[in-house]
């Protein structure tokens, strides 16, 4: 894969997640209801930067949590005989709360999917919502995040990596060309 340009450095990336947590007390009408829950492996990490913001704004922790999807996928099958399973850690009830699923990035809309299952596999929140750092297109479900830092149109040639300190020892967003 080649590296064809740096969509968001770690400013950026900052300034996008912080609109993110504005719009979503904006809407939520406070931080009261919210629980966020991130989508693993990098939605973990960026849940927690939006509620260390959501304090910061508004003063009021927020619980996150984070959801494994695998068992959720509809193409489990086709992907590995044994998934691996990594832990779903939700310190919280959901019924009723107005939950926040954050995810990287959305594609086909087929994680925001198997994320929301497994969300009602723990209860039934009062609403569900989505927030992703980069919406790329090409979705092949109805899914429309509710909240998004920055759109970016890609081909199905491309690729959108998100790099965080936690994984990767750095941060920002990439577009990657996956034919060279």
């Amino acid at each position: 894969m080649k590296l064809k340009a740096q969509i968001l450095d770690e400013a950026g990336m900052n300034r996008a997640l912080v609109r993110i947590s504005h719009e979503i007390l904006e809407r939520n009408k406070g931080a009261e209801n919210l629980r966020l829950i991130g989508v693993r492996r990098r939605g973990g990490p960026i849940a927690r930067r939006i509620a260390e913001n959501l304090l910061r704004i508004e003063g009021r922790e927020v619980l996150v949590g984070s959801v494994d999807i695998a068992f959720y996928r509809d193409d489990l099958s086709r992907l590995t005989e044994t998934p691996e399973l990594r832990k779903t850690e939700l310190p919280f009830d959901v019924n009723d709360r107005d939950v926040v699923l954050v995810d990287d990035v959305i594609y086909t809309g087929r994680t925001a999917r198997a994320a929301i299952e497994a969300v009602f596999s723990c209860g039934r929140p009062r609403s569900i919502q989505l927030a992703v750092l980069v919406d790329r297109g090409h979705r092949e479900l109805p899914v429309r995040p509710d909240y998004v830092g920055k759109n970016l149109p890609t081909s199905r040639q491309e690729l959108v990596e998100v790099r965080l300190p936690e994984f990767d020892g750095e941060t920002g967003v990439f577009l990657m060309d996956m034919n060279e």
